[in-house]
C-alpha cells in the first residue's frame, strides 16, 4: 500500500512538473506608423502565449500606402 501511494505521489509530480513548464509569454499590441513615425495603437495590449504567440510573431506588417500596421511584442 505505501509502495502504490509513493507511486502515485510521484506520478502526480512528474504531471504538474511537465504542465508547468516554461510557456513563453509576452503581452502584445498592433501599432499604427505612418510615413515611418508612431501614429497610434490600433489595440489594447494583451498577453499573448505558445501557438498564439508564435503565430503573432510570424505575422509580417500590412502597408498601404504610408500606413503600416504591425505587432510589437515585449
Amino acid at each position: 500500500m505505501k509502495k502504490k501511494l509513493i507511486f502515485i505521489a510521484a506520478l502526480v509530480f512528474i504531471a504538474c512538473a511537465f504542465t508547468s513548464c516554461t510557456k513563453t509569454c509576452k503581452n502584445c499590441k498592433q501599432v499604427v506608423y505612418i510615413n515611418g513615425s508612431y501614429d497610434h495603437d490600433a489595440s489594447s495590449e494583451q498577453e499573448y502565449c505558445g501557438a498564439e504567440l508564435t503565430a503573432i510573431e510570424l505575422t509580417k506588417d500590412v502597408t498601404i500606402g504610408n500606413t503600416t500596421t504591425k505587432w510589437e511584442c515585449d
